[in-house]
């Protein structure tokens, strides 16, 4: 098995999985009524072994002094669908699951066999934990509904189950997508259209999952972002990325030039300001890995910029603001990065609708900055 030793020092101090101010995390997290003893926080020394994904929840569940797992268990269920769907990926070729369904999805988009198979997978994994009371998926035009026969959980789960279709028939990065609300509607009752229409603000929890070399899950509560690599020997995600923090500026923009004549100009003019060397200034170098999910998680390692503006041919955009945008913005914040739509906080922007698309400018403070100032000239 291999050894995670030399990530020991930082696990402990990155563990904190905290909802924003403390009357946020009471709501978040109640703890079981069995839990009297406040001072019961689990053991005190590091594992040897490493710290899975469970344990890093787990952890911080015991010093809550009111938690009743609730959030644990749906991260486990995201968690167990996440493997599911890297197992299959890792075989696509083996397994027949490669192509195109010959459907096209409620985007426009056609749908590929792995898209399906990670959306059913989510869905089936996740409904009948009793933790959530209604989904939302890029896949699928309407909400999810809980099945009657399920527990009407106080979460709500909405996801792209496989960003970057275009790139599963060659085997290059793909990802799942996935942000947590609480629900707005009242507890016991099926979820509604409201509690999926809400703002990146009120994210309780968000994150991703990249599946190539090696598959990692990414996710953040709001206040530092924590890295986990799956280990396929033992099955399980172990820390090994502990408090991830954006550069303030990077050397990367990461953006689709195809749609360079598309573009407003003040786009092209920062894109050819940004690639031209000058006595101040290197030349930015450009990566487009075609997946939002692999090009926001090399920015958010390396710095840099991602930007997919809106153009001739997508007026209001491309990307979808409850799928791929406000989770991705949530953890770019919380890593000490910027997330705008040209004009606003992406986090600020109040859904009206569950395809809604936006702008999108995320990464390096500085490089953001950089590009608004072209974009708002």
């Amino acid at each position: 098995m291999p050894h995670y030793g030399k990530f020991t020092p930082t696990w402990q101090s990155s563990a904190t999985l905290v909802f924003g101010t403390p009357g946020a995390i009471r709501s978040a997290l109640v703890c079981p009524a069995t839990m009297k003893n406040p001072t019961s926080i689990g053991p005190a020394q590091v594992s040897p072994i490493g710290t899975t994904l469970e344990r890093h929840l787990l952890d911080r569940q015991r010093r809550m002094p009111e938690a009743t797992g609730d959030f644990t268990g749906l991260f486990q269920q995201i968690s167990l669908a996440a493997k599911i769907i890297g197992s299959r990926v890792s075989k696509a070729g083996l397994s027949g699951i490669l192509g195109r369904t010959g459907t096209t999805n409620v985007q426009g988009e056609q749908v590929q066999k792995l898209d399906d198979f990670a959306n059913s997978t989510i869905v089936s994994t996740v409904e009948a934990g009793g933790h959530v009371c209604v989904m939302g998926s890029e896949e699928v035009e309407q909400p999810i509904q809980i099945p009657p026969q399920y527990p009407q959980g106080k979460y709500v789960l909405q996801f792209d189950p496989l960003d970057g279709s275009g790139n599963i028939d060659i085997n290059a990065s793909i990802g799942t997508i996935f942000s947590i609300h609480r629900r707005l509607s009242p507890d016991g009752e099926p979820g509604t259209l409201k509690d999926l229409l809400q703002p990146g603000i009120d994210i309780v929890a968000a994150g991703y999952v990249v599946y190539g070399s090696s598959n990692m899950l990414v996710y953040s509560t709001g206040d530092q972002v924590d890295g986990f690599t799956y280990d396929p020997g033992v099955g399980e995600f172990f820390l090994s990325h502990p408090n991830i923090k954006v550069p303030q500026r990077g050397g990367i923009y990461s953006i689709n030039e195809g749609n360079y004549h598309s573009w407003d100009k003040r786009i092209q003019s920062w894109v050819d300001w940004i690639k031209t060397p000058t006595e101040n200034k290197k030349p930015y170098r450009l990566r487009y890995i075609g997946a939002m999910v692999a090009d926001l998680h090399r920015t958010l390692l390396r710095g840099g910029v991602f930007v997919y503006p809106r153009d001739s041919k997508n007026v209001n955009g491309k990307l979808r603001l409850l799928y791929e945008a406000s989770p991705m913005a949530f953890l770019v914040e919380a890593a000490g990065g910027a997330a705008s739509d040209g004009k606003n906080r992406i986090l600020t922007i109040q859904p009206k609708e569950l395809h809604q698309r936006t702008p999108v400018f995320m990464g390096s403070p500085d490089d953001v900055a950089d590009v608004l100032r072209f974009a708002n000239a």
